[in-house]
């Protein structure tokens, strides 16, 4: 299964590049594929691309439920007796 995860652009970078900020982790990511991004825009990256912009609203709900779904199996794993 691919996933694209939305991100927080925290720095622009030369060359299309830029510093995006997942869950408290930053990564430098490529913005070729996207025009008008600005420090504080999210965008949906997928292997190192950002793939288009997202609204900020949008990106909370979609960073929630993977909160959720992470915290379902970690629940999940500590029933089984595997933990987290």
């Amino acid at each position: 299964m691919c996933l694209a995860i939305p991100a927080k652009i925290t720095e622009l970078l030369e060359g299309d590049r830029a510093i995006a900020n997942v869950g408290g982790v930053n990564h430098d990511i490529s913005l070729s594929l996207v025009e008008d991004v600005a420090v504080g825009d999210y965008v949906i990256v997928h292997v190192g691309f950002a793939l288009s912009k997202i609204d900020p609203e949008e990106a909370a709900k979609t960073l929630a439920l993977f909160d959720e779904y992470h915290a379902a199996g970690a629940s999940a794993g500590k029933a089984e007796g595997g933990g987290a």
